[in-house]
């Protein structure tokens, strides 16, 4: 490798912390990336890692170095762009991950926007309900519901969404419509472990939560299973509001028991901030003024 790919190398192994991870993100054999490294390590005379079984780590010489090759390779990046032209059209492959149910109702549609209008762009969609790391995964873009941990990530608030108790029409005519918390125990409870596995469901806004603990008769794994249980007239669950926007919609559920629960937001994340390539600027843009122009999110 040349000395650019083996400074490529060295800040995708801080980036990622291991080698495995930085060899994913490059497109490369673990080893290659081990090369590189030991390579540009031997030419500088210095120990950019400090190494273990279990961890990789920066030494004091490593960080100054990764710092100003990644101001280098980011003014090389942008001097590329401003050869191909400052509005450069996007291209290659983009990876955007979210949870399952956001990125059918949500996300997808964005997706097929973008597409048709940039034919140079490949997706690579990951919908799961459990945070994906972007790095470790490759990924350019996500979706994250809830409060977000401190990260290298820059994020975008584009909505909120609450955490809302629901029932067909049919169940709540059979069985009677709750008016207070304490009623749910005379209720069948329905629990979608992809939201959480606690047992206690949390109600009140800032300053007067109060938790409650439930035994559900069915507990699934996915939410998707859940609503059918519940449009099925099993019972009542739990679920996040943007989840059943199209069936309280249709009159197939219907909502109950709200209280003043706290909003859990909604954030776009990305990794590169304002140097980000010309087709993670493009998709941010469009999906970010998508999600913000959706009533159901605020």
């Amino acid at each position: 490798m040349d000395r650019l790919q083996c400074m490529s190398a060295v800040v995708a192994v801080a980036d990622c912390r291991g080698f495995a991870g930085a060899a994913r993100k490059l497109g490369l054999s673990a080893p290659a990336v081990t090369r590189a490294v030991a390579a540009l390590e031997q030419h500088l005379g210095v120990a950019l890692f400090v190494r273990t079984t279990r961890t990789v780590r920066l030494t004091e010489a490593g960080t100054r170095y990764v710092d100003d090759a990644r101001r280098i390779l980011a003014e090389l990046d942008e001097a590329d762009e401003a050869a191909a032209g400052i509005n450069a059209t996007p291209r290659g492959t983009l990876g955007i991950t979210a949870p399952v149910l956001f990125g059918r109702l949500y996300v997808m549609p964005g997706i097929v926007d973008y597409l048709s209008r940039y034919p140079q762009v490949a997706v690579q969609a990951l919908f799961l309900d459990r945070v994906v790391n972007l790095i470790d995964e490759g990924l350019d873009v996500g979706v994250r519901i809830g409060e977000l941990p401190d990260s290298s990530l820059h994020a975008v608030r584009v909505g909120q969404v609450r955490r809302v108790l629901c029932a067909s029409p049919a169940y709540l005519q059979a069985h009677g419509r709750p008016t207070r918390v304490a009623e749910l125990s005379e209720h069948s409870l329905i629990a979608a472990t992809g939201i959480s596995s606690s047992p206690e469901w949390t109600f009140g806004g800032t300053g007067n939560k109060h938790s409650v603990r439930v035994q559900p008769r069915l507990a699934v794994n996915t939410n998707e299973a859940a609503i059918t249980a519940t449009c099925a007239g099993f019972g009542i669950a739990r679920l996040l509001s943007y989840q059943v926007v199209e069936q309280v919609a249709a009159g197939e559920l219907e909502r109950v028991l709200d209280d003043d629960a706290t909003a859990l937001p909604v954030h776009v994340v990305y990794r590169e901030g304002r140097r980000a390539s010309a087709k993670v600027r493009s998709f941010v843009d469009l999906v970010v003024a998508r999600l913000r122009a959706d009533a159901s999110l605020h």
